[in-house]
């Protein structure tokens, strides 16, 4: 599958223009290299890191959707490496102890 039309799929890109300029503004890595083109090819098991505003995403394709469905849908093709965001009341509540 073209790694333009995943993200578009794992609505991680609102269209897929934004999905095909996203991977070729060279900002995107697969597997750890560098994507130049919206043809890329991805298939399952690769790891994608994806820039979010001020933060990056590290996701692993755990499958490949079918179509673009409903976010609960989206979500179950991919698995989230980079952890989940901190809660700062939490994270000093563990400080402090």
């Amino acid at each position: 599958m073209r790694i333009d039309k995943l993200l578009w799929y794992l609505r991680l890109a609102k269209t897929r223009p934004v999905a095909q300029a996203m991977a070729e503004d060279g900002h995107m890595r697969l597997n750890g290299r560098r994507i130049e083109r919206a043809h890329q090819r991805i298939s399952t098991g690769d790891v994608l890191t994806v820039p979010f505003g001020a933060g990056v995403r590290v996701i692993e394709i755990v499958e490949l959707p079918a179509r673009r469905g409903p976010a609960p849908e989206a979500q179950a093709c991919y698995r989230v490496l980079d952890g989940s965001p901190v809660d700062k009341i939490a994270a000093a509540i563990r400080n402090d102890a």
